[in-house]
């Protein structure tokens, strides 16, 4: 019999379960108590596992098991197997109730501030039965969490659009970098300001060796001045935003993330034009998953919501 034929008949959803348990728990023991099942059932069931296959799933030893080679490459396909099923019943769900069901995005802080909470306030409100669950972070964590199917689609900012083979993206628009400050600030009445002007002013910046560290030294460079020194440095968009609608502070951001903000605080963007590429604005999913039609709906609610953002471009 093929090993094919074989695992259709006796691979069981229950097996790959327990297996999935033990390898997170790193123990029979444990995976037993969870399952609230006996031990010897989670040994027989991993034993038949291995045995249908024909190679060994778990390394036994005084720490316990971890996965094999064989152990990872099923772990690998079954958390999809698993995530696939979770779907199919939301899909079901929202086939019962279009109007209801969940979705777990991803996206980075900037546009956490802005873009995304305003799409989900506006889709919270015309569908009141939907949730959803919003992970915040950096992009390559946020590709791991997508990878780990804890996030249905990620958007974020790259500094390029390349992307893994698993993954699809979909450039949304091209955002800028500003230079921004509170709309009582004494430049904000200025209509043209060459950058070397500012170099002298409380600044609050981004910390030495992060991405948009690298960036706002660029604009200074790319501009044939030296960066100005930092009064404040914080990647915390809150302290950012603080200490710019307080009036002293100029700071630097994404422009969208400003159009968002300057909707509930006194700040604004200088004239002053910086010589630096604008990054692309990305939505990232995996190839071979399909989203929950919550997923879909946030999706094209970013769309539409972006169109002002895209005029021009």
């Amino acid at each position: 019999m093929q090993l094919s034929e074989r695992i259709g008949r006796r691979l069981r959803l229950r097996d790959l379960n327990i297996f999935l348990v033990v390898a997170k728990e790193r123990s029979m023991s444990k995976a037993a108590a969870q399952l609230a099942v006996s031990q010897p059932a989670v040994s027989k069931a991993i034993a038949e596992m291995e045995f249908t296959l024909g190679v060994p799933l778990l390394d036994r030893g005084p720490r316990g098991v971890e996965p094999t080679l064989y152990g990872r490459a099923l772990l690998k396909r079954s958390v999809a197997i698993f995530d696939e099923l979770r779907q199919s019943v939301t899909d079901i769900e929202s086939l019962l109730d279009p109007t209801a069901g969940e979705a777990r995005v991803g996206t980075s802080e900037t546009l956490a501030t802005g873009l995304v909470p305003a799409v989900l306030e506006r889709l919270t409100r015309r569908h009141p039965r939907i949730s959803f669950h919003v992970v915040e972070g950096a992009l390559a964590t946020l590709q791991r969490e997508l990878r780990d199917r804890n996030i249905e689609l990620l958007i974020a900012r790259d500094l390029t659009p390349i992307i893994d083979e698993d993954m699809e993206l979909e450039v949304l628009f091209n955002d800028r970098q500003v230079v921004v400050a509170g709309s009582g600030n004494k430049w904000a009445r200025r209509r043209k300001i060459k950058i070397a002007e500012l170099l002298n002013e409380p600044w609050i910046c981004p910390p030495s060796g992060s991405i948009a560290a690298s960036i706002f030294y660029d604009a200074f460079l790319g501009a044939g001045v030296k960066p100005p020194r930092a009064t404040v440095s914080s990647r915390s968009l809150q302290i950012t935003t603080f200490l710019l609608a307080a009036g002293r502070f100029l700071g630097f951001l994404p422009e969208s993330t400003v159009r968002y903000i300057a909707e509930h605080l006194p700040i604004r963007v200088l004239p002053v034009d910086l010589p630096v590429q604008p990054r692309p604005v990305v939505i990232i999913t995996l190839k071979d998953r399909t989203l929950s039609p919550v997923a879909k709906l946030f999706v094209e609610s970013v769309r539409k919501g972006i169109k002002p953002l895209t005029d021009g471009q």
